[in-house]
């Protein structure tokens, strides 16, 4: 494991892939600002992908179906669970994560082939579930708004997920999809207050970006869902209510809550990341988390990993109550409309 300092990303760390039994390292002679510009630098990296549309089967989990164009991601979130799917792309889960981004070139011709078989059955799909699909690369590849136009064509409902603004460049595009029920948007506010998202998420948009958006959704009759995650007890907790209620504010017609669960390897990361910015918090951030989770910094029991159990976890429930039954007293949740997809077959609608 390595460090190398690197301005405006959410680790210095380089872990080693977990599947390579070979690792490589940097040249001896190679000077300290020449490896801190080469790892700073992101690198987009065409790929072509065999499958796009995910099942998923988790029973805590509100969609059926998931699509990420992007893999890897820029926004820096240290506690990022998608991270540790870079290894098998043969990436570490750490400064690579952000810095290399594999580009999904082939994605909108193979969910073409996807919804065009007969075995597929419509339900929403996550638009992403893994990593963002409005990240800094969507502004260049534009992978995101490709789908969108081939959903809006078919008439296929989609939910979105994203905790960057350029969502508001596709705003045309959503407000078609919305005539017909066919979209709905989480945005996801990690804090009240920027001071805390710039260390949370160094390279995501401003809170008060993220207000904005929900309230050009809403204006445009669009939903929007808040997704007030991860709570790090210790960290952004202490601001719940506050997120609660400024996102009811700008707009939103329901929101939601997780606690922060670190899989894998992120404990390393995250630890690292606490030595950085709280390490006079540390030890007390990391003995909440467990006490949130049996014990554990992870929790995989379907009943409890996403909220926790135990004292802090009840406060934080408690928290969120009090405070969504007073801004949310009447929340909505979007029904989509499946029966106007139509499919492509041997290159022609067919309505089925």
């Amino acid at each position: 494991m390595k460090k190398t300092k690197i301005s405006g990303r959410g680790t210095e760390l380089h872990i080693p892939n977990r599947f390579f039994k070979l690792q490589t390292s940097d040249d001896l002679d190679f000077s300290q600002q020449e490896r801190e510009d080469h790892t700073s630098k992101t690198q987009f990296i065409p790929v072509m992908a065999k499958s796009m549309i995910n099942t998923v089967s988790s029973p805590d989990l509100f969609m059926d179906y998931s699509l990420n164009p992007y893999q890897g991601c820029e926004h820096g979130c240290t506690y990022c669970y998608a991270r540790l799917t870079h290894n098998y792309w043969g990436y570490s889960i750490a400064d690579e994560f952000e810095t290399k981004i594999l580009i999904k070139q082939n994605a909108v011709d193979i969910i073409k082939k996807e919804l065009g078989s007969a075995n597929y059955k419509v339900k929403p799909i996550m638009l992403s579930g893994n990593t963002d699909c409005y990240q800094p690369a969507e502004s260049k590849f534009k992978l995101t708004q490709k789908i969108l136009e081939l959903f809006l064509f078919l008439k296929h409902p989609v939910m979105i997920i994203t905790k960057n603004a350029l969502i508001l460049r596709d705003l045309d595009i959503l407000k078609e999809l919305n005539s017909n029920k066919l979209v709905s948007v989480a945005i996801s506010v990690t804090a009240s207050q920027d001071t805390t998202r710039r260390i949370m998420e160094p390279r995501a948009s401003t809170i008060e970006s993220r207000l904005k958006v929900i309230a050009k959704l809403k204006e445009s009759e669009i939903p929007v869902h808040a997704m007030l995650a991860p709570i790090i007890p210790g960290i952004n907790d202490t601001e719940l209510m506050k997120m609660v209620h400024i996102t009811a504010d700008a707009g939103a017609s329901s929101a939601s809550y997780q606690i922060v669960r670190l899989n894998g390897e992120l404990p390393v990361l995250f630890e690292s990341w606490l030595d950085h910015h709280y390490p006079d918090r540390k030890d007390r951030i990391l003995n909440a988390i467990r006490e949130s989770h049996q014990g554990q910094l992870n929790d995989s029991n379907f009943k409890t990993r996403m909220k926790g159990s135990g004292s802090i976890a009840d406060s934080i429930r408690q928290q969120f109550k009090l405070a969504y039954k007073r801004y949310y007293p009447n929340p909505q949740k979007p029904n989509l409309r499946t029966d106007l997809f139509q499919r492509i077959k041997n290159g022609q609608l067919v309505i089925w």
